[in-house]
C-alpha cells in the first residue's frame, strides 16, 4: 500500500474513532491501527513491537507526523490532557483522492472503531496486548498468565477480561475478514 492510501485509511480511522467517542490521540491511533492491520487484515505495512503500553509502531508514529506535515491531520490541545488528532486543512482532499481505498476498508475501520472507541488508555493497553499475545505467542501459552508476566501492573480480573474480550472481538471479526489469516479464528 502506498503512503497516501495508508494516510487515507488512517485519517478515516481517526474520524471513525472520534465518532465512536474516542479521544483519538496517538495511543488510540496506535492500538486501533494494530487491530486494523493485524486482526482485520488491512495491510498497511507497519511493524509493531510490544512496547511500554502495548503494541507500538515507530513507523506509524512517523506516518502520523508525516500526515500532520502534509496538513491531513493536526493536533488539537486538550488542556490539561494531551492533544487529540483531528482532520487537517487538506483532509477532505485526501479523502476525495482515495475514496475507493476508504470504501474498500470502511466496514473494517468502523468495526475496530466501535470496539475500541470508548476505551481508556489503560483498557487499550490490556486489550491490544492480549491481541498481540494471541497473534504472536505460542498457542500453548496461557494468555492470561502471559499478559500478567508482560504487564505485572494489570490485575488478574482485568487480564482475564481482556483475554475474553479479544476472543469475542476475534469471533465477531471473522465475518469481516476475507481469509482466516494467522488467527485460525477458533475463538
Amino acid at each position: 500500500m502506498e503512503s497516501f492510501q495508508r494516510a487515507s485509511i488512517l485519517l478515516t480511522l481517526n474520524e471513525e474513532l472520534r465518532k465512536a467517542g474516542s479521544w483519538a490521540g496517538e495511543t488510540h491511533m496506535q492500538k486501533a491501527a494494530f487491530f486494523l492491520q493485524e486482526l482485520m487484515e488491512v495491510t498497511m505495512g507497519f511493524d509493531f513491537i510490544l512496547y511500554k503500553h502495548g503494541p507500538f509502531s515507530f513507523d506509524l508514529r512517523d506516518e502520523l507526523t508525516f500526515m500532520r506535515a502534509q496538513g491531513f491531520l493536526r493536533l488539537e490541545p486538550q488542556y490539561p490532557y494531551g492533544p487529540t488528532l483531528v482532520g487537517g486543512e487538506k483532509s477532505e482532499l485526501l479523502k476525495q483522492a482515495f475514496r475507493q481505498t476508504i470504501e474498500k476498508h470502511l466496514t473494517k475501520i468502523r468495526f475496530v472503531s466501535q470496539k475500541l472507541g470508548t476505551k481508556t488508555v489503560a483498557e487499550l493497553e490490556r486489550t491490544a496486548t492480549a491481541l498481540y499475545i494471541r497473534l504472536r505467542e505460542p498457542a500453548e501459552a496461557d494468555p492470561v498468565e502471559r499478559l500478567r508476566s508482560l504487564k505485572p501492573h494489570i490485575a488478574l480480573p482485568e487480564a482475564q477480561a481482556a483475554v475474553l474480550e479479544v476472543q469475542q472481538i476475534t469471533r465477531d471479526s471473522s465475518s469481516l475478514t476475507a481469509s482466516k489469516g494467522p488467527l485460525g479464528l477458533a475463538g
